[in-house]
């Protein structure tokens, strides 16, 4: 007996909406969109997409979604962030460099880490680079794609850390956490959702249909 389509809400109040849609569609994922809590009450897991952090942030207060998506984590949904949905996703963030511009930042919670917004620079020093990690097929490396990324600086207890960066022209970068995962939570510094490799969301379909 062939198991239903799980149904999957992007997030969708700003940000790479579409190309989540497209990718979660294509593994058989009803994929929808997501703007009011009636709509987040009928998915069986949420997609954060990419954007701007305080923007998604903001406009999720002004929906009446904050509430409702930190009721939902609470109790199980399974969430997958990417990048900014990295950032709402942490329960903290560093205020640590000029351009983290976390203070005052509002977040949804529900992963034990904290997030460094900006960290590895601005628009103008986004970057590709091969990743080892332990989404599907981790014998293959995956080839990311980070833009104005954040990372994470530490983690919690029940945090397991599926990634980091292993290559970057920036010492500073080496060894930086830009993936992670907690029960039902998963979260990305780098956007899957724009080069066309479907593992980390067969990674997180796969998650919601044995949540």
């Amino acid at each position: 007996m062939t198991a239903p389509s799980p149904r999957i809400g992007v997030l969708a109040l700003q940000g790479d909406v579409r190309e989540h849609l497209r990718i979660l569609t294509d593994l058989g994922a009803e994929a929808v969109r997501v703007r009011r809590p009636e709509e987040l009450a009928q998915v069986d897991g949420l997609v954060l997409p990419g954007g701007e952090s305080t923007t998604i942030a903001k406009l999720a207060a002004a929906f009446d979604l904050l509430e409702p998506m930190r009721a939902a984590i609470k109790g199980g949904l399974p969430v997958y962030g990417s990048c900014a949905g990295m950032i709402l996703l942490a329960d903290r963030l560093s205020h640590q460099g000029a351009a983290s511009g976390s203070e005052g930042q509002q977040t949804i919670g529900g992963l034990d880490v904290v997030v460094r917004r900006n960290a590895f620079g601005r628009q103008v020093d986004s970057f590709e680079t091969d990743l080892a990690h332990d989404f599907a097929e981790p014998e293959r490396p995956f080839r990311a794609v980070f833009i104005r990324a954040p990372w994470v600086e530490s983690t919690g207890p029940d945090v397991t850390v599926l990634a980091r960066v292993r290559d970057a022209t920036a010492a500073e970068a080496l060894g930086r956490i830009v993936a992670v995962r907690q029960g039902s939570l998963l979260a990305t510094s780098f956007h899957p959702e724009l080069t066309g490799d479907d593992r980390v969301h067969r990674y997180f379909v796969d998650l919601v249909r044995t949540a």
